[in-house]
C-alpha cells in the first residue's frame, strides 16, 4: 500500500485518493518517520501528562509523536530558514523571529490536552532547547456571569461563547513578537474564567493553542476588509479525530469517573452530581452530550476537520491508528 492509497475519512468527494489533500499512514507506516528521534519522555512522565481515561503510553509516543516531533522539528527549521532568507531580501537585521504557533483542535474528550501536554514537553527537548507555551482557550471564554446573563450556559464552548476580541488580540500579540502577553485562566473546578488572574508568555520559540474550536471560520464581509481568524495566526494546525460514537462513550465514562473523584470537590461547579444515584448521573451526561456537546460537533468542530495540517485519528482503544499529513 502506497502512503496516499487510502484517504482520511471526509477530506475527499472522490472514490480515488489521487484527489485528497492528504497522505494517509497507519500507524506502524507512520511510526518508521521517527527515525533516530530519541524517546526524551519517562513511564511516569507520560503517566502524569496523560489527562483521565486516555492510555497513552511510552509505546504510543513512540509510534505517533516521536514522529510528529520531527515533523514539526522539519517545520520549525524550515520556517527559520524562511526567515532569515527574507531578512536577507529586506536587508534586516535587527528583527527577532516571532513564535512558531501548532494549533491543536478537536472535540471535547478526544485528548487534545494530552496531546498537547505530550507535545510540549517533547519539542521543548529538542537539541536546540526551544522555549515551549501552552495556552489553552477556555481562559479566552466569557464569565459564567456573561453567558448566563447572555442565556448562552448551554452553548458553553460554542463559537459564540468566546471573547473572539480579546482571544485575537492575544494571538496578534503573540505574532507580533511582544513580550509578556497575558493569557486569561480558567478553572475546571468551579467552571469558570478567573478574574484578574493571567498565564504570561514571553516570547517563546513555540507557542501550542488548544481548543476545540481554534480551526473555525468566520463569515466575510463584502467589501473585502480584512476579518481576521484565530487559524491565522497557525504555522501548522493538528486535528484529533475519532468515530462520534466512540467521542461520546468516553464523554459519558469521564464524567463518571469526574462524579466520583473531582466532583467530590465541594467548590466544584458539578459537585451536585456527585451526590445523585449513578443512573441519575448517567443521564445527565447523556443529556449534556446529546444537547450541548454533540451539537457543538456536528456544527462547528467537525466541519473545521478538513482545514487541519494534520488528522490523528483514534479508535476505540483511544490510540491513534491512522494519520493524515496534508500534502505540499
Amino acid at each position: 500500500m502506497t502512503p496516499a492509497a487510502q484517504p482520511a475519512e471526509g477530506t475527499e468527494q472522490s472514490s480515488s485518493a489521487t484527489y485528497s489533500p492528504y497522505h494517509v499512514f497507519t500507524s506502524a507506516e507512520w511510526a518508521r518517520f521517527r527515525a533516530d528521534t530519541p524517546l526524551t519522555l519517562t513511564f511516569d512522565e507520560v503517566a502524569r501528562l496523560r489527562s483521565l481515561d486516555d492510555p497513552i503510553d511510552l509505546d504510543e509516543v513512540r509510534r505517533i509523536y516521536l514522529s510528529l516531533s520531527r515533523l514539526l522539528s522539519a517545520h520549525v527549521e524550515a520556517s527559520l530558514l524562511l526567515f532569515q532568507q527574507r531578512n536577507r531580501f529586506l536587508s534586516l537585521s535587527d528583527v527577532t523571529k516571532t513564535p512558531f504557533v501548532i494549533g491543536i483542535a478537536g472535540s471535547v474528550a478526544v485528548g487534545k490536552s494530552t496531546t498537547a501536554r505530550i507535545l510540549k514537553e517533547l519539542l521543548a527537548r529538542w537539541p536546540s532547547s526551544p522555549k515551549v507555551d501552552l495556552i489553552t482557550t477556555d481562559g479566552f471564554l466569557h464569565p459564567n456571569a456573561v453567558l448566563r446573563r447572555e442565556n448562552l450556559m448551554e452553548r458553553k464552548g460554542f463559537p459564540e461563547s468566546y471573547d473572539i476580541g480579546a482571544l485575537l488580540r492575544f494571538l496578534s500579540a503573540i505574532k507580533a513578537g511582544q513580550p509578556n502577553v497575558k493569557a486569561p485562566r480558567y478553572s475546571h473546578l468551579t467552571y469558570d474564567v478567573l478574574p484578574d488572574e493571567f498565564t504570561v508568555v514571553d516570547r517563546p520559540d513555540i507557542l501550542i493553542f488548544e481548543g476545540i474550536n481554534v480551526l473555525q471560520s468566520r463569515d466575510l464581509p463584502a467589501d473585502g476588509k480584512f476579518v481576521p481568524m484565530v487559524s491565522d495566526f497557525f504555522d501548522f494546525s493538528i486535528y484529533i479525530d475519532a468515530d462520534e460514537a466512540l467521542i461520546h462513550n468516553w464523554y459519558v465514562e469521564r464524567f463518571m469517573k469526574l462524579r466520583n473523584t473531582a466532583f467530590r470537590d465541594p467548590n466544584s461547579f458539578f459537585h451536585r452530581y456527585a451526590t445523585i444515584s449513578e443512573d441519575a448521573a448517567r443521564a445527565i451526561a447523556e443529556g449534556l452530550w446529546e444537547n450541548i456537546n454533540l451539537k457543538n460537533l456536528r456544527q462547528n468542530i467537525l466541519p473545521t476537520r478538513p482545514r487541519a495540517d494534520l488528522i490523528l485519528r483514534k479508535g476505540s482503544n483511544h490510540l491513534v491508528e491512522t494519520v493524515a499529513l496534508r500534502k505540499l
